[in-house]
């Protein structure tokens, strides 16, 4: 029965990627069939039969080789799980389906039939999700770890003056990686002076000033300068209501006033050029 089953896909190969797709088209997670191109995902879906197809004719070994090359392609699509489970459950409905309407497949055989679908399907299943989910762990980290590196940059923007940009919500994690990057700028810059820029970060509780307060004291401690921009109106008024001390502190309002303070501390200034 299983070569019977083998070479019945085999022939019809092109028939059955059409009902699939058909199918995938209408029950699967809309967002993943709109994020690609018509014609990227007929080619994929191509290469996902082909890749339960291999699973007849090729070493095992072979095969895990493909699943993870073909789990890699799906994580970067964008293609959830579900895609492939829901992919393998169809397929194997699809064959049985045909196989019946042919009579190839009936009462006598069915659960020889049935026998060798679970065969074939349900090693395919744990090898393919396990080829996933490792892809997805994998990429997952990768961009945390890009994101960690470019969620508090610090940017050389006149000799000796640099600016860290802060975006989003400031948690413990993330401190930890703003006081490093910030450290390791101002010595790699050669910086004397460091401007936080806190006007993307959204809420400053007690919590968030203190590691601003910290960052300053770090950059004190290394022998640099530090003033906070983006101190807006809201912002104020919650430091104060929560008692927070700033006094040791140099602060102002906008990142124009932060430049200007900073370029006199390094005896600069801006000048307009008669023409």
């Amino acid at each position: 029965m299983r070569k019977k089953i083998y070479q019945y896909v085999q022939s019809h190969s092109d028939e059955i990627l059409s009902e699939w797709i058909e199918f995938m088209r209408k029950e699967t997670d809309e967002r993943a069939v709109q994020a690609v191109s018509d014609h990227m995902f007929t080619k994929t879906s191509a290469e996902f039969i082909q890749l339960v197809m291999s699973n007849f004719s090729e070493s095992e070994e072979k095969f895990q080789e493909r699943a993870v090359d073909f789990s890699e392609k799906i994580v970067r699509l964008g293609w959830p799980l579900t895609m492939i489970t829901d992919g393998l459950h169809v397929f194997s409905e699809v064959i049985e389906r045909r196989m019946q309407q042919e009579e190839k497949v009936n009462s006598n055989n069915y659960i020889e039939f049935i026998t060798e679908v679970n065969n074939w399907m349900i090693p395919m299943y744990k090898t393919i999700t396990k080829a996933y989910t490792t892809s997805w762990e994998r990429t997952v980290s990768l961009q945390k770890i890009a994101l960690q590196e470019l969620s508090a940059p610090l940017i050389p923007v006149f000799n000796k003056i640099s600016v860290m940009p802060l975006v989003g919500t400031i948690d413990t994690e993330r401190a930890k990686q703003i006081m490093e990057n910030l450290l390791e700028g101002i010595v790699r810059h050669r910086a004397e002076v460091v401007l936080i820029d806190i006007t993307g970060v959204p809420v400053v509780d007690t919590m968030v000033a203190h590691h601003i307060i910290q960052a300053a004291e770090a950059v004190r401690l290394v022998g640099a300068k530090c003033t906070i921009v983006g101190i807006r109106p809201e912002i104020a008024q919650t430091i104060v209501n929560l008692g927070i001390n700033l006094e040791d502190v140099t602060t102002t309002s906008t990142m124009k006033k932060g430049v200007e303070q900073a370029l006199a501390m390094t005896s600069r200034q801006i000048v307009e050029v008669q023409e």
